[in-house]
């Protein structure tokens, strides 16, 4: 009888075990997972909704070294259709107005359980409190050493294998970047691991600030050259800057291939050119009473927020009314290029997705690992993080699932 290990019992895992018993009955598929319940990271995504997809899934949506391996790679993640996969299981879905998709009931727990009874039902092995240690390839197949929920170690020979053990974000979730270490002992290219899509720290933030939203389109800079833009809400920190936008821009800070002066520059008023904004303060001043900075934003800006702003725009502590045009002017120009500097990522805890990986280069458009026949690396393992969104679930279930229908493919051919 056939035997196929999944390594990890998260998104791509579960996927690859699914559609490898889907496509071979008559296999034995094994899940190992980590934690004493598959799916835990699973069941935190979209704020616990389960952003599952993206109606607008393209190259240009994720991060990686090599752009052009990624093109054949995503097309067969496409090809596999997860969400047309989701629906032949039975889940019914909707997407709103940006594209993502959700699970109709808004259950992140609803994806998982469906996951888990369909595995049930095709008589897939799940072992849960599993900490795999070594693989090994021996006459034609492989053998996985790993220790078990009770403390023993056990040895598993299998025809095909699928590491879907995850990066390193989100620890909390029982991930620890084995995975990629993994792909590294098999002999593969690794690209430098690193957080990404999360908050970036400042140098000097305004702890005043935190907890603050805005709307605004950031930017990030390589010391005064623009590298991308991203419009949405910011939000304000003890220890720099958040919001989707932002964490989109983290994405850009891969160790060796982002910028060497990374800096972040608001615009709290994109809509509005800087010579437009300064006549608006200018026409402002003159509609209000008080005499103190605060009362300038009323009905414009959190006047904390503005008056961090008015402080960046070093104007005197007097009245609107005293202002000067030329000092509206520098007011409008602050407002317009906020800067901040001294940017690092914040750590793996609140990381939603690893950066960085196993080079697309090493595997086949199957996800087989080059070289090893039987042997797969898929989703998080894999240098292909994607942007906020639904990317990421995408490129897990979509890989998943390629790996899985091939492992099962190749079984049958023995």
């Amino acid at each position: 009888m056939a035997q196929i290990l999944i390594l990890g019992g998260g998104a791509a895992g579960l996927a690859a075990a699914l559609a490898a018993a889907q496509t071979n009955p008559a296999a034995r598929i094994t899940v190992l997972e980590r934690n004493p319940r598959p799916g835990k990271k699973l069941l935190a995504t979209g704020n616990g909704r389960c952003n599952l997809d993206n109606r607008h899934i393209a190259p240009s949506c994720y991060f990686t070294a090599d752009p052009a391996a990624l093109v054949p790679l995503l097309a067969a993640v496409d090809a596999a259709a997860p969400l047309e996969w989701f629906g032949s299981l039975g889940l019914y879905t909707r997407t709103d107005e940006t594209g993502r998709v959700y699970p109709y009931s808004n259950q992140a727990a609803d994806v998982l359980g469906l996951l888990e009874r369909h595995l049930a039902n095709h008589r897939v092995q799940l072992r849960t409190g599993c900490t795999v240690s070594t693989l090994a390839q021996r006459r034609g197949g492989y053998t996985v050493q790993f220790t078990t929920a009770e403390g023993s170690t056990e040895t598993l020979r299998a025809d095909g294998v699928i590491c879907a053990m995850g990066g390193e974000a989100g620890p909390q979730f029982g991930t620890d970047g084995f995975g990629t270490r993994f792909a590294a002992r098999c002999g593969g290219k690794v690209q430098p691991l690193y957080p990404c899509l999360t908050a970036l720290q400042c140098a000097k933030p305004d702890r005043s600030l935190a907890g603050i939203r805005a709307k605004a389109a950031a930017t990030l800079l390589d010391g005064s050259r623009p590298v991308a833009t991203e419009t949405g809400e910011v939000q304000f920190t003890d220890y720099g800057l958040s919001g989707i936008c932002i964490m989109q821009l983290s994405g850009l800070l891969a160790p060796g291939r982002g910028p060497k002066a990374p800096a972040i520059e608001l615009d709290l008023f994109p809509a509005v050119t800087e010579e437009d904004l300064a006549a608006f303060f200018a026409a402002r001043t003159s509609l209000l009473a008080g005499d103190a900075p605060g009362d300038f934003w009323l009905g414009l800006l959190h006047g904390k927020l503005g008056r961090a702003l008015w402080a960046a725009a070093k104007l005197p502590d007097c009245s609107p009314r005293q202002l000067t045009a030329r000092q509206l002017q520098q007011l409008a120009l602050t407002a317009k290029h906020w800067r901040f500097e001294g940017l690092t990522p914040c750590g793996w805890k609140q990381a939603q997705t690893t950066g960085g990986g196993l080079a697309l280069t090493e595997v086949e458009h199957s996800f087989q690992f080059k070289g090893c026949p039987g042997l797969y690396f898929v989703g998080e393992t894999l240098d292909c993080a994607g942007s906020c969104g639904g990317f990421n679930l995408h490129w897990a279930f979509g890989s998943g699932l390629c790996a899985g229908r091939d492992a099962a493919k190749r079984s049958l051919r023995k």
